[in-house]
């Protein structure tokens, strides 16, 4: 099975499917999980922030979400997410595979909190293979694709300062957003393939030297995502069937030399 999870703006994927009411030792996920079909494979389908966007991005019940998945049968997960652009050829309205994250958030981020230690090693945090794999189609598809970048993730729910954009952009860091982390590594934990599909909406707190690029606003956010709606639909769609049965990467086998 494969796992979407919908972020800004993208709320819906399967049109004849069903809903799935899912508990978990750390509560409900964000939403009923919706379960179908894309040509032969299993897809379960789920809202970040709830099916009415009522979940802010510090509060996402990001360990119910990815152990509803991995109860599913998920083995790949796939997580388009809006991103703010922290460097000016990243253009709104461009797609950007990541395959770093630095994370600034404070959030709890291990299924592995005792008895026992487990250090799982995110130093290739993306699933290479499932990343390849969306960015050849993106490219088939003629979209706008940066291929790699890293993702800087912050606590949220506000924006970044303009002080903090200007030391993410000093680092030479991509784009810039609020859920990506801590989904990523507690996939890993739980031996799940995961890649990033990031949609950039915006420019973050501007762009210096350039008064006509204004600072993010999430009337921004959601009219460049949903723009981007059906491109991101068809892309999972013609990802879907390029997945190999077999699973040959690192996730695959996260925990072989992970626990003490």
């Amino acid at each position: 099975m494969i796992g979407i999870i919908g972020g800004s703006g993208f709320y819906s994927l399967l049109d004849k499917a069903d809903e799935k009411e899912v508990e978990t030792p750390f509560g409900k996920p964000s939403s009923k999980i919706t379960i179908g079909k894309i040509e032969g494979s299993d897809v379960a389908f789920i809202t970040r922030h709830g099916k009415k966007h009522e979940i802010p991005p510090h509060k996402i019940p990001y360990k119910a979400n990815i152990q509803a998945f991995k109860d599913l049968g998920v083995e790949r997960i796939i997580s388009p997410t809006a991103v703010g652009s922290l460097k000016k050829e990243i253009k709104p309205g461009d797609f950007l595979v990541p395959d770093q994250f630095i994370s600034f958030t404070h959030r709890d981020d291990s299924f592995y909190n005792g008895p026992g230690t487990v250090h799982i090693s995110p130093a290739t945090p993306y699933c290479p293979d499932l990343s390849k794999i969306i960015v050849d189609e993106c490219r088939k598809m003629g979209l706008t694709i940066h291929s790699g970048g890293t993702l800087v993730v912050i606590q949220g729910p506000r924006f970044a300062s303009g002080a903090e954009s200007d030391f993410f952009r000093n680092n030479n860091w991509d784009v810039i957003n609020m859920t990506s982390y801590p989904e990523i590594v507690l996939a890993r934990e739980l031996e799940m393939c995961y890649a990033n599909i990031a949609i950039v909406t915006d420019y973050d707190t501007g762009m210096k030297g350039n008064s006509d690029i204004k600072a993010v606003s999430i009337e921004e956010i959601i009219k460049v995502f949903k723009k981007n709606n059906e491109k991101l639909k068809k892309l999972i769609f013609n990802i879907i069937p390029k997945l190999p049965k077999e699973r040959n990467c690192i996730c695959a086998t996260a925990l072989k030399d992970a626990k003490v």
